[in-house]
């Protein structure tokens, strides 16, 4: 993959990480502010889910996150975009939509066809 490239999806994971971070920090500010009396034990109960679910995507969010600085050590490293499983090129298209991935599409596809045989069987 040429330089140019790879700065592309640098760019793309450094500003995706720092929203993440953004997102995270605007949870912990929401969660901190103790103003939130609801004296109505159902609108506490849909508050109290209401976090719950919050912390969810946040807990989904910190192990991308884990995702990201991964890739970017594989662009670091000169791997980057190459499939883990057979050693080819990952498409421009499968990075751009998902770039912390390190299977091609027909790897990954191979990958989800097995998982799924698994459940079944």
């Amino acid at each position: 993959m040429d330089e140019k490239k790879l700065e592309f999806f640098r760019k793309k994971l450094e500003d995706m990480s720092q929203d993440l971070l953004h997102e995270a920090e605007k949870t912990i500010n929401e969660m901190t502010d103790h103003s939130d009396n609801y004296p109505d034990p159902t609108d506490r109960a849909t508050a109290e889910s209401d976090r719950s679910f919050e912390l969810r995507i946040r807990d989904r969010e910190r192990k991308l996150l884990g995702k990201i600085r991964e890739a970017i050590e594989r662009i670091d490293e000169g791997h980057y975009g190459i499939c883990d499983a057979c050693g080819d090129d990952i498409s421009d298209k499968r990075l751009e939509a998902r770039p912390v991935t390190t299977l091609c599409i027909a790897c990954k596809t191979k990958q989800e066809n097995h998982e799924k045989a698994q459940k079944g069987a």
